[in-house]
């Protein structure tokens, strides 16, 4: 958590610099106060620490009612829905859950300047766009490939027993059936684990998900009816199965989520890890154990060739209730811009300004930094070559809850892949049928 100061230091430097924001850019809302619920975690918390000169240039002042993780805070918005209570303005969404959010969400078609959206890469304009409508600003994109660390791999005697017991050369993992060797291979509990990966709610199935494609398969059939329990999904989900029964990954793993893998992988846990560009900083920071010590490689490949590849973008919405809209949409637009895309993509997060990549890459190469300018090389060829989202309809979080106890289920030993794949296809097909779907 330390970082979060370093690069909140950071951020505050920027502020001094930015004395371009004024209420010519962003309006002017004396005394007004803009109710928001915002993400929270090690990711997300830089960016908020430049609010307050927006508040000083527009007289406005923000109130952040909820700062939780991204789980946390979708079952809140939900619990509001349900209960009729957004009397808030700005909420922190994800390309891939707002369709769950349509009822509440103002669309930012006029509220967003044409000229501000002609900034943005087409690509996550159009995953933030659902119905035709735009139901939120991209912040930043997702999407996860290999670190790794190198003084494993370069090891001269565990190349050599590598080689002998497998036999194939040791570098990064290319498919993930080389990712399952190199696993068990470095596994030394309870002190080093071969890999990890985020066992419940959204995170394993996502995780699930972009297996099942880079192994061939896909997650609903053309009619909406469920597919993924097939010879494909059962094979994306028994890699999971696999290194938990194998002991390479902790025990806990099932009950892990983002934060955990990305601060296991810097304590020294595991041998290699596939996390989001927003590590990258933290990765190679004096907080971290590996520092110095880290490599990057492209996502690895399923059995039909194709990367896994995950992504969507995190963002900013408006809510219908909203009593001062056009506060809200300065706020959004405010903190998009290219002074806040700067400063998350100094920490290694991926920005949905196109320019915003050739300055920070710029800024990277003039510093010197060869570690940050391979991570952004790897991350621009996987947003452009690799990334995909999920079914960007309104029921996806309900297909995630029928799913992910189940995957956990057989990552546990309770069930067979197929019996946990199954059971879950029956229930997603009740989910489609009473939406409409099918």
């Amino acid at each position: 958590m330390r970082n979060i100061n370093k690069i909140g230091a950071l951020s505050l430097a920027t502020l001094m610099a930015a004395s371009s924001v004024s209420a010519s850019d962003y309006g002017s809302f004396d005394g007004y106060t803009l109710r928001v619920k915002l993400i929270g975690g090690a990711q997300y918390e830089p960016l908020y620490t430049l609010i307050p000169e927006w508040e000083k240039a527009t007289g406005a002042t923000v109130d952040i009612l909820s700062r939780k993780s991204h789980f946390e805070l979708d079952r809140e918005m939900k619990q509001d829905i349900a209960a009729g209570n957004t009397d808030y303005c700005v909420f922190s969404n994800h390309t891939n859950f707002a369709p769950q959010y349509d009822v509440m969400t103002e669309p930012l078609d006029g509220h967003i300047s044409a000229d501000v959206l002609a900034d943005f890469s087409p690509l996550v304009v159009s995953h933030a766009t659902v119905g035709g409508k735009l139901f939120s600003m991209p912040r930043h994109s997702d999407v996860s490939n290999m670190y790794y660390v190198k003084s494993l791999y370069e090891d001269a005697d565990n190349q050599a027993k590598f080689k002998a017991e497998y036999g194939y050369d040791l570098t990064p993992p290319a498919t993930w059936a080389q990712a399952s060797d190199q696993a068990k291979f470095f596994t030394d509990a309870p002190d080093r684990y071969g890999t990890h990966f985020a066992g419940k709610d959204e995170g394993i199935t996502g995780r699930f998900y972009e297996m099942l494609v880079a192994e061939g398969g896909v997650m609903l059939n053309d009619d909406m009816s469920p597919a993924f329990n097939s010879e494909a999904g059962v094979r994306a989900l028994n890699w999971f199965v696999d290194l938990y029964e194998a002991k390479a990954v902790p025990a806990g793993t099932t009950n892990y989520v983002w934060d955990d893998l990305g601060l296991g992988f810097a304590a020294g846990a595991v041998a290699f890890n596939l996390d989001w560009g927003g590590w990258a900083a933290y990765f190679n920071s004096d907080d971290s154990k590996i520092s110095g010590d880290v490599g990057i490689v492209l996502a690895p490949a399923g059995s039909s060739g194709k990367r896994t590849g995950w992504s969507g973008s995190h963002s900013f919405s408006m809510t219908k209730g909203c009593d001062n809209q056009a506060a809200a949409a300065s706020l959004i637009t405010f903190l998009t811009s290219h002074d806040a895309q700067m400063l998350e993509a100094r920490a290694g997060i991926l920005p949905t300004r196109t320019q915003v990549w050739d300055d920070v890459i710029a800024e990277f190469k003039a510093e010197k930094n060869d570690y940050m300018v391979e991570i952004f090389a790897i991350y621009s060829d996987s947003m452009a070559n690799h990334a995909f989202t999920p079914p960007l309809i309104a029921e996806w979080g309900e297909i995630s809850n029928a799913l992910w106890p189940r995957l956990q289920a057989a990552i546990l030993g309770d069930k067979t892949a197929q019996e946990a794949l199954d059971e879950a296809a029956e229930d997603v097909l009740e989910v489609m049928q009473d939406a409409g779907h099918l």
